[in-house]
């Protein structure tokens, strides 16, 4: 099946969204106990790390860790926003700077002026969201980002979608309270979906749509730890505690570049990899053996295929042992713990 697909549907009673990209699986979200990212709280500073200039916050779902901290004495009221994912039994990772996003617009209290994304080039249209924005933002202290899909866009609904975020920003800024709250939960995986894969697609909601779809096969293999690669080999992907591991396997080619191609046809699929089975933290690429001049290239292909995917990832670089690694934001919540 050519072309994409947004596929809303349920697994386990659990809101799930999958986007598919030529009858393959590209990205998938998954509603969590854990509390969302973009979830907002009031919090109360609790205790500072001694060596890191981080601060360990109390929140209704528990404890939070805000990194970089200045100035906030135990006992100090924080407004915090969750940035990702974590293990069970590690504190949230938060952030004290507050954005308020959705499909068209990001609302940024602490960043004041009028922005539109760098990506619109065509001066008519950025004119036309500059002033747009300058209308809808009348009066107001925050800042704003028009995002990239806002091109060619009707006006009136980008406005609209701009008076919702500063409804929000407005909402928990001014909030009077004293004890630690939620004051905005995060989006669920519907409204993620809406907001982020902005590309033209179909969109399905009928019940049973993943199973219509392919998509519960696709999550069968997912589920799994080998992923093929084009060309006939396959890469092993096994998280653990403390990092995931990634093998890189030439399969049944046998010639003298062999390992080169495996790894080139690795750094283009590790990203959906990766991505569809929600893993982060530490990544160890122990890669098939190639010559050390080829290295260079496989750094840039690696560098542009994760270019493009919306999960920040440090590509941190090699080992004395010849290993690769990177360092990815928990930005989705791990499969193997949803569905298991």
């Amino acid at each position: 099946m050519k072309g994409r697909t947004i596929v809303l549907d349920h697994i386990n009673n659990r809101e799930a969204a999958a986007l598919m990209v030529d009858g393959k699986l590209d990205d998938f979200l998954i509603a969590s106990e854990a509390p969302a990212p973009g979830t907002i709280y009031r919090a109360r500073a609790d205790r500072p790390v001694k060596g890191q200039g981080g601060m360990f916050l109390a929140t209704p779902d528990g404890q939070a860790f805000l990194r970089q901290v200045k100035g906030l004495a135990p006992g100090e009221l924080k407004l915090v926003q969750v940035t990702g994912f974590v293990e069970p039994g590690k504190a949230l990772p938060v952030t004290d700077r507050v954005l308020f996003k959705s499909r068209f617009a990001i609302v940024t209290p602490d960043a004041p002026g009028l922005n539109i994304s760098r990506s619109i080039r065509d001066e008519d249209e950025r004119d036309r969201l500059l002033e747009i924005a300058h209308e809808a933002m009348a009066g107001s202290e925050h800042g704003l980002i028009l995002r990239s899909c806002c091109q060619g866009e009707n006006a009136q609904e980008i406005a609209e979608d701009i008076g919702v975020m500063l409804a929000h920003a407005d909402a928990v800024m001014n909030d009077p309270g004293t004890e630690p709250e939620v004051l905005l939960a995060g989006d669920g995986p519907h409204v993620l979906a809406w907001r982020d894969w902005t590309d033209p697609a179909e969109v399905v909601t009928e019940p049973g749509a993943f199973e219509a779809h392919g998509v519960l096969d696709a999550l069968d293999q997912a589920g799994g730890i080998s992923e093929p690669l084009a060309g006939g080999g396959h890469i092993y992907i096994q998280p653990t505690r403390a990092l995931v591991a990634v093998d890189v396997n030439t399969g049944s080619d046998t010639s003298m570049a062999a390992g080169t191609k495996a790894n080139f046809a690795c750094a283009k699929a590790l990203p959906r990899a990766l991505r569809v089975r929600g893993l982060g933290g530490q990544i160890t690429l122990d890669l098939a053996p190639m010559p050390k001049k080829d290295r260079r290239g496989f750094e840039a292909a690696l560098r542009s295929a994760f270019k493009s995917d919306p999960i920040e990832t440090i590509l941190a670089g090699w080992t004395p042992l010849g290993h690769y690694e990177l360092q990815r934001k928990r930005g989705r919540i791990s499969l193997a713990e949803v569905l298991k």
